[in-house]
């Protein structure tokens, strides 16, 4: 990518995961903690809660896939409100493996997953496709 940002730097595991050696620098992506796991457990290294989605956004979606496009639409111009933040999470993912650390159940409707595709320069703005 453009970016510098490999895709293969950028990983995403739930939080209830085992930390492993390959995860790199493991961030937290959630507004809130996750339920049952200490922090400890949870190994994580930063804490990233204000560029997790709003959580006026949070609760509209609710987990729905049928909201999926509008949401990844919806967050990824919340991603982009934060630029420093941003910036500071390219900045890690540029020096080698990070990992993208969610609570959710979905892994294939979650707020990681929209945040990699922002941060490897995806286009959100069509489709998914999943």
């Amino acid at each position: 990518m453009s970016n510098g940002i490999k895709a293969a730097d950028i990983q995403l595991k739930r939080a209830y995961e085992a930390r492993s050696r390959n995860d790199g620098r493991r961030i937290l992506v959630d507004r809130l903690w996750p339920r049952g796991v200490s922090k400890a457990e949870a190994g994580i290294d930063e804490w990233l809660k204000e560029l997790a989605p709003s959580a006026g956004l949070r609760k509209w979606f609710g987990h729905d896939p049928d909201r999926w496009d509008e949401f990844r639409r919806r967050y990824a111009k919340e991603i982009h409100g934060h630029r420093e933040l941003l910036a500071h999470l390219r900045a890690h993912a540029r020096k080698g493996p990070v990992t993208l650390v969610y609570s959710a159940h979905d892994e294939l409707h979650n707020d990681a997953i929209v945040l990699r595709d922002v941060l490897l320069g995806r286009n959100l703005a069509e489709p998914s496709g999943e």
